[in-house]
């Protein structure tokens, strides 16, 4: 056990507490007296009560947020999978695209006529860019969380 000496509203208390807490609980004294210091006037205990009271309301209002984004977050990371997984999808789709793509230019010409650009896959085009768009309105809303 580690004995600290906590400074708040201009006096001294001796606090016990675990070994290593001591810089986490100078911190904590450190908020309050912070606090208790913002309330003007009135009793000592008058003080701690209205900074315990701040704080306790700071603490409440930090769980609400926290439990408004957890959902937010949940849905994002389900969004974020769907969006990897098709990317593995569309990746899959590529490889097989450039593997048939190498068999054909390996394999002897059957048929002089050139190759007609618009009967490429326009869908892998298509899944690309919803993918793309996909992960800018993900990485959006990311930066837009607190």
């Amino acid at each position: 056990m580690a004995d600290v000496k906590l400074g708040i509203a201009g006096r001294t208390y001796d606090v016990h507490c675990a070994d290593g807490q001591e810089p986490q609980l100078l911190n904590l004294a450190a908020v309050v007296d912070e606090k208790v210091r913002a309330m003007p006037g009135g009793t000592e205990v008058r003080q701690l009560l209205f900074a315990a009271l701040m704080l306790a309301d700071e603490a409440q209002e930090a769980k609400g947020k926290a439990a408004k984004a957890e959902p937010q977050s949940d849905s994002l990371r389900a969004a974020v999978a769907l969006a990897e997984s098709r990317e593995a999808q569309a990746r899959d789709e590529l490889k097989a695209a450039r593997a048939e793509l190498d068999a054909l230019k390996k394999a002897p010409p059957s048929n002089p006529a050139p190759p007609n650009p618009a009967s490429a896959k326009p869908s892998h085009d298509r899944a690309l860019l919803q993918i793309a768009d996909r992960i800018e309105t993900l990485a959006t809303r990311i930066e837009q969380l607190p």
